[in-house]
């Protein structure tokens, strides 16, 4: 299917009306974004007539793209300011961690799978962010060179909060993450606050792909949803 570059631009917008705006993502810099970045770029050609349709789409290794509403969701959650240093647990594709970095200052973005890390390099090189700083790891550990974060992002689920990614999250500062068991979990914001209190607040039900990692789900064959 040849898709130009007019058609991709009137797919994101009607994805914005359609699947964004026209839910509870209310906020206007993430919709112009959201409206702005290529998702398409971050898929394999094959399917590009669906790359602004809401539903994952399949990547390498067995993994996927998340739909646009729930990068949306999550970014819209953390309420991330400019000057924010996001750590984001699950880079993937990459397009979570190009959303991240048109709102804020720094992104650190940690995956499990070496050439997923790669390619997500490559796109995101191309296309020009300077503000995004890739590993490949065990995202359960996070990354202590660089903490505290102000915003901390996990795109796939744990039966616990990995207690590294707590200790690297500042006072005050935000972290979103699916938490529970294998078959389905709760999206939590998890905020903690000057003072050093932990609030937990319950957003929706959902169900993400398992985290691998010392302080996550054991295995090996595992996805991220991202």
């Amino acid at each position: 299917m040849n898709i130009r570059e007019n058609d991709f631009g009137e797919m994101r917008r009607k994805m914005v009306i359609d699947q964004l705006s026209g839910r509870d993502i209310k906020d206007k810099l993430i919709l112009d974004i959201f409206g702005k970045v290529p998702r398409h770029k971050f898929t394999d050609p094959k399917f590009y007539k669906d790359a602004y349709s809401d539903f994952p789409l399949p990547i390498e290794n067995e993994q996927t793209i998340s739909q646009p509403y729930i990068v949306a969701l999550m970014a819209q959650l953390l309420d991330i300011k400019k000057s924010d240093r996001i750590l984001e647990i699950g880079t993937g594709s990459g397009y979570q961690a190009a959303i991240l970095a048109e709102l804020a200052n720094q992104v650190f973005s940690v995956e499990r799978l070496k050439n997923l890390t790669e390619k997500a390099r490559a796109v995101l090189e191309e296309m020009g962010y300077k503000n995004i700083t890739l590993n490949t790891g065990d995202g359960t550990m996070g990354w202590e060179e660089f903490a505290p974060f102000d915003k901390i992002v996990v795109s796939a689920s744990a039966e616990f909060m990995p207690d590294p990614l707590m200790k690297q999250l500042k006072s005050p500062g935000k972290l979103v993450m699916p938490v529970g068991p294998r078959v389905s979990q709760k999206l939590l914001v998890i905020e903690k606050t000057a003072e050093g209190e932990v609030l937990e607040k319950e957003i929706c039900g959902c169900v993400f792909v398992p985290l691998i990692g010392k302080y996550g789900w054991e295995g090996n064959n595992a996805g991220k949803d991202i």
